[in-house]
């Protein structure tokens, strides 16, 4: 199959409500030919697209992995190089990116948590971009969710994300931090169980409106079931 038949077959398997249906579709295409079509859809106009995409990096990638490592660890360092001053790229959909190839397999998580949550260190390679920030943090929750061992270290750069005057920056610091709660977040997050800012999110495969108070409150109770089970 030619890159443009592929280009145009990828993404209207990705506008399905269907997603589970179009990875299917996907899985039985060879793994090197998708990922560069569904990198050009991280810069779509539609944000279905876009976040549909992120996901479908993931579990193609991690397919790679278990084929090849190397092949996949080269998809890693080019998000990474995405994230680059030198690259001359905004970058957008790379962080996300690496935390859903990070959640879906473990041996790429092991090598590269720390590099995603460097993006958060103020004295690593921290991102100024707000939109990046945004996307940092994304990739932070869906790996911290996926795998918090990997990831409690970052626990500590998500503090000022909480009192940011950003509402998408609090809700998924709020989210992120659910995973790797500690006594400083779990008071950070209490003073946002009133917060009645709302914002669009991706969770579990889908895009979905919520308030900050129902993550604080949703992170406040997973804290006590895991301090109480």
């Amino acid at each position: 199959m030619n890159l443009r038949r592929m280009k145009r077959q990828v993404s209207e398997l990705l506008r399905q409500d269907d997603l589970d249906a179009a990875l299917r579709a996907m899985g039985g295409w060879p793994s090197r030919q998708v990922i560069n079509p569904l990198f050009g859809l991280l810069y779509s106009g539609d944000e279905r697209l876009r976040w549909h995409a992120v996901t479908a990096i993931g579990v193609v990638t991690a397919r790679l992995a278990d084929q090849e490592l190397e092949a996949a660890r080269v998809i890693m360092r080019r998000l990474m190089w995405n994230l680059n001053d030198e690259s001359g790229g905004m970058g957008w959909g790379s962080p996300q990116a690496m935390g859903e190839i990070m959640a879906c397999h473990a041996a790429l998580a092991e090598e590269y948590a720390s590099i995603l949550i460097s993006y958060l260190d103020p004295q690593g390679n921290f991102l100024e971009h707000e939109g990046l920030q945004q996307s940092v943090l994304w990739g932070f929750g869906r790996l911290a969710h996926a795998r918090p061992v990997l990831t409690q270290d970052g626990a500590v750069f998500l503090r000022p994300f909480l009192n940011a005057s950003n509402a998408l920056l609090r809700g998924l610091a709020v989210w992120a931090a659910a995973a790797v709660i500690d006594s400083a977040l779990k008071d950070l997050i209490r003073t946002l169980c009133s917060d009645p800012a709302m914002i669009t999110v991706y969770f579990d495969r889908r895009l979905m409106q919520v308030t900050i108070a129902d993550l604080a409150q949703a992170a406040m109770a997973r804290e006590i079931v895991a301090r109480n089970p």
